[in-house]
């Protein structure tokens, strides 16, 4: 196996930064984290060490243990520790294990059972568990306004409460304030529909004409994906891997979450096909199993891919040998962007899902109808794919109008 490249600190934060982002840490513990790290960087410069690796990671949490055990230290220190155990997590498997507390959202009484039922209902409906969880946080907060006005059993509940926590989200942002008038719409008509309310309250619920404003997609020409393909190198087993992960994103659109759920079972080789249920619509999608897509593949299974009984095509480069998660695949290609010395990069959107991206530029420059598009990317229906069509800058001239110079009194020369 090819020997792992030298790192210095600032290289190692850099490869790490896009999925460190990922985790969605609240301010005060990315600081904890920032300053964990700076202090490894003095303790590295005070120590003439340029490169990080395990071993300054076990020197510095050394010196912050001073022989005692790691229970008799005080909350600065413990953390001290924990982000160096994180560069060194992450130096050798591309994720690290994140620490998190859930809050406990209680539903008491009468109306919190309801909740509950309402919940379990969108469930068995269907409704993905990110669903699920925002109508939790939206309903626990319209529950406990209720508690604030001594309102316990549905048989108080009228239309002035209704109002009431209307008229306090002003502070809330308008595309929280959608979700929150959304998510309350529901749960009174699901109160009404199963009985619970002899009269239909959604009414009371003003429309929201908030729209969500799609962004421009972020795209690389078909020279740049060139030059981060030609930028991996495959000699090495976790190379082979990064380089069949990059041509699926590239070439076929698929998507991080679909990539790193691949199995053995997704692939046809007798027909060159590929066949996999997306995870984000649950939509079936076949696509066609490209000659280069195949050959890498093969490449990573017969002399990269570690010995395991998982399904799951890729795999970890570093034990234990499990799946690889989303995050990892988004630092990958963002490493490879930045190795391929592509322009502007940091200004730009560079990970997988920028690929998805490219690749429906790249089609709309070939004049590939939108359905065709469409059908390549897994979209339920093509209006999804419409948002692409602002990047399509050759057709876009064409509908532009020409300027004729104006020609009025007020602007001729005045004898």
């Amino acid at each position: 196996m090819k020997e792992r490249k030298k790192q210095t600190l600032q290289e190692l934060l850099c490869e790490m930064e896009p999925y460190f982002k990922s985790l969605s840490y609240n301010k005060q513990r990315t600081k904890v984290y920032h300053d964990g790290w700076a202090e490894i960087g003095r303790f590295m410069t005070e120590n003439s060490i340029e490169y990080y690796e395990a071993q300054v990671g076990n020197a510095f949490s050394e010196k912050v243990l001073r022989n005692r055990l790691y229970s008799e230290l005080n909350k600065k220190e413990k953390d001290l520790i924990r982000c160096a155990n994180v560069l060194t997590e992450f130096q050798i498997s591309g994720y690290f294990k994140v620490r998190s507390v859930l809050k406990n959202y209680k539903f008491n009484g009468e109306i919190g059972e309801v909740v509950i039922s309402y919940l379990t209902y969108r469930k068995m409906k269907g409704m993905s568990e990110d669903t699920v969880h925002n109508n939790k946080l939206y309903l626990h907060r319209f529950l406990e306004y209720l508690n604030s006005k001594q309102i316990m059993s549905l048989a108080a509940l009228d239309k002035s409460h209704i109002h009431g926590f209307i008229n306090g989200l002003g502070f809330y942002s308008k595309s929280t304030v959608h979700c929150m008038l959304s998510s309350l719409r529901g749960f009174l008509n699901y109160l009404y529909d199963h009985r619970f309310l002899d009269r239909n309250l959604t009414y009371l619920i003003p429309k929201s004409s908030y729209k969500k404003e799609v962004r421009l997609p972020t795209t690389y020409t078909k020279e740049e994906i060139h030059q981060l393909l030609k930028s991996v190198d495959r000699s090495s087993p976790k190379g082979k891997r990064d380089f069949a992960m990059i041509l699926l994103a590239a070439r076929l659109g698929l998507r991080a979450s679909d990539i790193c759920g691949l199995n053995f079972d997704n692939i046809y080789w007798e027909t060159n096909t590929i066949h996999l249920t997306q995870k984000k619509t649950k939509e079936k999608i076949e696509l066609p199993l490209l000659i280069e897509i195949g050959n890498a593949i093969i490449d990573y299974l017969k002399f990269g891919r570690p010995e395991s009984d998982l399904p799951f095509i890729f795999l970890r480069a570093g034990q234990p040998y499990d799946k690889l998660e989303e995050p990892t695949l988004h630092s990958i290609v963002s490493f490879y962007l930045r190795e391929a010395k592509i322009e502007n990069v940091k200004k730009k959107k560079h990970g997988p899902h920028a690929l998805r991206h490219s690749l429906a530029g790249i089609l709309l420059e070939k004049k590939t109808p939108l359905p065709v598009i469409s059908e390549v990317l897994g979209h339920a229906n093509t209006e999804s794919t419409k948002a692409y069509l602002r990047i399509d800058l050759a057709s876009l001239r064409q509908c532009a109008l020409e300027v004729f110079p104006l020609k009025t009194p007020l602007f001729q020369e005045v004898n």
